[in-house]
């Protein structure tokens, strides 16, 4: 239980997520400037599945961390009882 509220609680400050691309409203625009905007899309998505794997890592160290501040404060209950 104490676990799952620690990791919950916990941001994950390095993860930054992907700005999300620009489309225009106007079909024109998007004909117009095709290149630019499949380029965004395609860095978006590059960027997206580094985010997710930023926030897998950091999700497998809050739980790591969490493991031992759960372990140190069981030893600390055990020393002041």
């Amino acid at each position: 239980m104490l676990i799952t509220v620690l990791v919950a609680a916990s941001p994950a400050h390095a993860c930054t997520p992907p700005e999300r691309p620009f489309l225009p409203a106007s079909r024109d625009d998007m004909r117009t400037y095709a290149d630019l905007i499949r380029g965004d899309f395609e860095a978006y998505i590059a960027d997206m599945q580094d985010y997710f794997r930023c926030l897998d890592e950091e999700r497998a160290r809050a739980f790591v961390e969490a493991r031992e501040v759960s372990e140190e404060y069981g030893r600390f209950l055990d020393a002041v009882e």
